[in-house]
């Protein structure tokens, strides 16, 4: 029962860091370019590694263990592509003024806007970014149910791209309306849908949980972890115009985690 509080507390933080992106938006006259560039790298970064050097094998192992060799080794990598074309579905489903992919130039553009489209704009963004946090909250909950040594950066990484997505919800509804409290309130409810992620995969997952099923679910997780790094984080990162920059953080990330799992061999 420990495990599964502080693997819910885990994502629960995650989730919620879409209030810091709210508080930045509300405080800074732009946004640091420099930063944004290098931390969405290092997400990536944290995410690619774990998820092939980390989840996949662990996810492998416990499938082959069960349905051997062969069979356990089709397995993974079936849901490893069936995490990513579930993710891929959820963005295609999303319409792509909407998604939380397309914000990147938010605080720049969007004082030019009508306040009525800006309110659309920011409650369709909490929508979108709310479901597309579901299964991120479940990949974060997954892992630290399984090891909360490896979760801590898992967490960290996801916590650092919400922060944008908080920013892409805040800052058209505060435009509109004039209010801290009502932008902060719906940026902080799209990002609440990653516990509440969490605990709806628990709730129906764990009567079921056997090596079979956490070995499918570990697969995928993986699989949505790189779809997310690579089709979100390292475009984003491109986009605020420094690729070196996104670059060298994508390295960086994939050395501490390097590091982070040595260390807690």
């Amino acid at each position: 029962m420990n495990n599964v509080l502080i693997a819910f507390l885990f994502t629960l933080v995650a989730g919620l860091s879409t209030g810091i992106g709210s508080f930045i938006a509300f405080f800074a006259k732009k946004t640091n370019k420099k930063f944004l560039s290098i931390s969405l790298g290092f997400s990536a970064g944290v995410m690619i590694y774990v998820s092939f050097v980390e989840i996949f094998q662990k996810a492998r192992t416990s499938l082959v263990g069960e349905l051997g060799e062969k069979g356990g080794a089709w397995a993974t990598v079936g849901a490893f592509f069936a995490g990513i074309l579930l993710i891929a579905l959820i963005d295609k489903l999303i319409p792509e003024e909407e998604n939380p992919h397309e914000t990147k130039m938010v605080l720049a553009d969007n004082e030019k806007e009508h306040p009525g489209k800006l309110m659309r704009m920011g409650i369709f963004t909490a929508l979108a970014i709310a479901v597309h946090n579901f299964p991120e909250g479940l990949a974060t909950f997954v892992s630290a149910l399984q090891d909360p040594s490896i979760a801590i950066p898992i967490v960290a990484a996801i916590a650092i791209h919400n922060i944008p997505e908080g920013i892409a919800v805040s800052v058209p509804i505060y435009q509109a309306s004039g209010s801290k409290k009502k932008a902060f309130l719906y940026s902080f409810a799209s990002g609440f849908a990653e516990p509440v992620g969490a605990l709806i995969g628990w709730l129906v997952l764990m009567p079921i949980m056997n090596d079979v099923v956490f070995g499918v679910i570990f697969a995928a997780v993986a699989g949505i972890m790189v779809f997310i790094s690579v089709d979100e984080l390292l475009p984003a990162a491109r986009e605020y115009g420094e690729h070196h920059l996104s670059i060298y953080g994508l390295i960086g990330g994939m050395v501490v985690m390097s590091v982070s799992l040595l260390l807690f061999m």
